[in-house]
């Protein structure tokens, strides 16, 4: 949970102002956070990224400092904003890497604009099965936003005591310290009305109180065209460890890193490792050269296996 806020650059883009963090030169690096987060949360990583490639790191639109207008927050929606500011940016092709709700928005991307997305990386991701924490699927339901509103107006020295609980959660090794309190500085960012009205629609778009009701395992055989890699942490206490091991049947040719002792947000508890392991697997790949006579082949298969 670093403290010293990342710079963003900004754009308008359809009327309304993406914030981002750009850094470095090379090859592109487009990182997407998770619902409640920001681009703050790769701070740790984006040194070690941009040492060698240009990194791209918005605020999605409705968190952080971007806009939060009464709009689209769908995952197709956040999907077609990533290509338009990789567009305004003159950035044809990138590495999409995303995280919880922003592993969701790189799966669409990758489905919308395969000739987009270079490689594909998932972290702790939504989209891949409807387990979701119960605290998440409570947000759905009605009447939540007058509980978030009073949970988010809680005094200034929770926000002291989320600090002191990373701190120590990190000096002792206690990873679920460290989610807590970035699930706490999350809830904390929502103290503004049109955040709080962001987030709930954000939410309610891919989650209901069963759970995630957006997926995308029904296409994952078409990331078989894509270098795929999938980050988990073993305790992650919101999206279970079990949704990495589905991707590896699904897709074989899929890269599974499990991060024994990480929860929810593997690139906090470990940046160093993560950044290994992530720029390991961009060396060992090559960018897809998008095959239009292939993927269509692909979605003709499906089609016929499906007539059967």
């Amino acid at each position: 949970m670093p403290t010293t806020p990342l710079p963003r650059e900004t754009r308008v883009v359809h009327g309304h102002r993406r914030a981002f963090v750009r850094a470095g030169e090379g090859p592109p690096l487009l990182l997407l956070h998770g619902i409640g987060n920001s681009a703050q949360t790769w701070a740790g990583v984006v040194d070690r990224l941009a040492a060698s490639h240009t990194v791209i790191a918005p605020d999605l639109l409705g968190h952080g400092s971007s806009d939060k207008p009464r709009g689209d927050y769908s995952i197709a929606g956040y999907a077609n904003g990533m290509r338009d500011l990789l567009s305004v940016l003159d950035i044809e092709q990138a590495t999409v890497v995303g995280h919880s709700l922003g592993g969701g928005i790189a799966l669409q991307f990758a489905y919308q604009f395969p000739e987009r997305c270079e490689r594909l990386v998932l972290v702790g991701s939504g989209g891949l099965g409807p387990e979701l924490s119960l605290s998440l699927r409570a947000a759905t339901v009605p009447g939540s936003e007058a509980v978030l509103t009073a949970l988010t107006h809680l005094p200034l020295p929770l926000r002291t005591g989320l600090r002191a609980l990373d701190a120590v959660g990190r000096a002792v090794g206690w990873n679920r310290a460290q989610d807590l309190a970035e699930a706490g500085e999350a809830m904390l960012a929502l103290s503004d009305v049109e955040a709080r009205r962001a987030f709930l629609r954000t939410l309610r778009s891919v989650v209901d109180a069963r759970g995630q009701c957006v997926t995308a395992i029904d296409r994952l055989y078409l990331a078989e065209a894509i270098p795929m890699m999938v980050i988990w942490g073993r305790r992650d206490p919101i999206v279970p460890v079990a949704h990495a091991e589905a991707v590896r049947e699904l897709v074989p040719s899929a890269r599974v890193e499990v991060f024994e002792h990480a929860g929810h947000w593997p690139h906090l508890a470990q940046p160093d490792r993560f950044a290994e392991v992530l720029l390991d697997f961009i060396a060992a790949t090559q960018p897809v050269d998008h095959d239009r006579d292939g993927w269509r082949a692909l979605l003709a298969e499906e089609r016929a296996l499906a007539g059967r």
